[in-house]
């Protein structure tokens, strides 16, 4: 599909055979990983997605076109996210050793000249995330994951842009001072 993103949804009803499925192969990668980065679970990342999708679906006539298709779907799941947060109340279960031994190999402070392979890599990732709180998980995401700009994050998270400056700010210093022996 290579149309623009407000010709995708302009004048087109998703339930369109062709629309929502051609909606779903363009954000749906996109989105798992958000989704993925924000629950650290593939299961929830997949019930958040469809969630998405099926509220995308569901509030079809309520897109406005001021933000792109991806900035809106990305909206509805952060808001998904944060709702299977609040219900779920998921807990990183990692102790504190286990996250500095976890670092330190992933920073290449350990006796091992074993490399990482890319699962653990992006498991180091996502306990760095794991460390924040969901607002500055929220942030680091969209800008560090997802390459928005602040002003997209803005529109996704619902904030203005200088409070999408201010978590961005606080959550790279809240990771300098947790980790800051591994960032050296």
């Amino acid at each position: 599909m290579r149309a623009s993103n407000h010709e995708v949804v302009r004048g087109v009803e998703p339930r369109d055979e062709a629309v929502f499925p051609a909606l779903v192969d363009r954000y749906g990668p996109s989105l798992f990983r958000v989704a993925f980065s924000l629950t650290g679970s593939v299961a929830d990342a997949e019930d958040i997605v469809q969630e998405t999708f099926l509220a995308a679906f569901e509030g079809w006539n309520r897109f406005e076109g001021r933000s792109s298709v991806k900035t809106w779907l990305t909206g509805i799941l952060v808001k998904k996210a944060a709702r299977h947060r609040r219900y779920r109340k998921l807990r990183n279960t990692l102790s504190l050793d286990h996250l500095s031994g976890v670092l330190r190999s992933a920073f290449g402070h350990t006796q091992t000249t074993v490399p990482l392979s890319e699962h653990e890599m992006r498991m180091d990732i996502e306990t760095l995330f794991g460390a924040l709180s969901p607002e500055h998980r929220e942030a680091m995401v969209l800008r560090e994951v997802q390459g928005m700009s602040y002003k997209e994050m803005a529109a996704v998270l619902g904030v203005p842009v200088g409070t999408v400056e201010s978590r961005l700010h606080r959550a790279r210093q809240v990771l300098r001072d947790r980790f800051s022996d591994y960032f050296a």
